[in-house]
């Protein structure tokens, strides 16, 4: 009988023993598995640190930082002739077979379906603006729209008046008001002149250089004229360069040609047809943003 009882106690103490192992094993490896974790967790901080910008930058700031890095700065690859107002290239890299196109007069009533239909045939342009225009709020949105669209805003005088009928001053206001008007909507100022009726003054043309505009008037036009009042025939002839219901049975359509066509309900219509037509002869509308400005 106590041999039975000492065989029952040994047994009793060799099963508590091998649990004991057992335990400390599981709580060796617990505590080797949380080793573990810290150090992947240390080495996780460690690398997220290095990818953080240093001093203190967080990321809503890195945006900007990615946004600078992309934008490039366009190269001048064209000029205005001052003489004849025909745009030339000045390095290789310029196409000779060229013409830009103008618009005077905006923003009346058709200057952003122009520049809406110009933007899906990717065409460029400069927008001639006058300032009696931009005396509605409707009018300032659409320059403002327009120039987000990316194209040129130009300077053509606050109120379309013939400057070699008014004293320097006068002149002066003209002009400057209009740039400061169109800064305060778009938050530029005109780099392009171009003076009512192509008539400028030695005092307008020496302002318009100190105010860092490029004057240019322009080779012809014809939707000004009567017999042009139709977007049928004005398309013709802006796409022959010829106007022989005006005496020009001939074409001015030449490499370089500045276009000038109006803010009028007949030149919106005409206009995808004009652009198609002067591709159509091989000529590239030339993009208003490669020309040299004055700044």
């Amino acid at each position: 009988m106590k041999n039975i009882i000492w065989l029952v106690v040994a047994i009793t103490l060799f099963i508590t023993g091998c649990s004991d192992i057992t335990s400390d094993e599981e709580k060796g490896s617990e505590q080797g598995n949380s080793q573990e974790e810290t150090q992947k967790s240390t080495k996780n901080t460690a690398d997220t640190n290095k990818n953080e910008p240093e001093n203190g930058a967080n990321d809503e700031e890195q945006p900007e930082e990615k946004q600078m890095d992309k934008k490039e700065t366009t190269e001048p690859i064209y000029k205005v002739d001052e003489e004849t107002s025909s745009v030339v290239p000045i390095n290789e890299e310029g196409n000779e077979k060229i013409v830009l196109l103008t618009i005077d007069d905006a923003p009346d009533e058709h200057a952003l379906n122009m520049a809406n239909t110009l933007k899906d045939l990717e065409a460029g342009a400069i927008f001639f603006v006058n300032g009696h225009f931009l005396n509605t709020a409707e009018n300032k949105k659409a320059l403002q729209k327009i120039h987000d669209m990316g194209f040129a805003i130009g300077n053509h005088t606050y109120n379309h008046e013939l400057l070699s009928d008014l004293p320097t001053e006068k002149q002066k206001e003209e002009i400057v008001s209009l740039n400061d008007k169109i800064e305060n909507i778009i938050g530029e100022r005109p780099q392009f002149f171009r003076a009512p009726h192509g008539k400028n003054t030695d005092y307008s043309n020496k302002l318009a250089g100190q105010e860092g505009m490029v004057t240019m008037n322009w080779t012809y036009g014809y939707d000004y004229f009567e017999p042009y009042m139709d977007a049928e025939k004005l398309t013709e002839a802006m796409v022959s360069g010829k106007g022989p219901e005006v005496d020009i049975p001939y074409s001015l359509l030449k490499p370089g040609a500045n276009l000038l066509m109006h803010d009028r309900e007949w030149t919106a219509k005409a206009l995808p047809d004009i652009i198609e037509g002067l591709r159509a002869k091989g000529y590239e509308i030339v993009d208003p943003a490669l020309i040299q400005t004055k700044e």
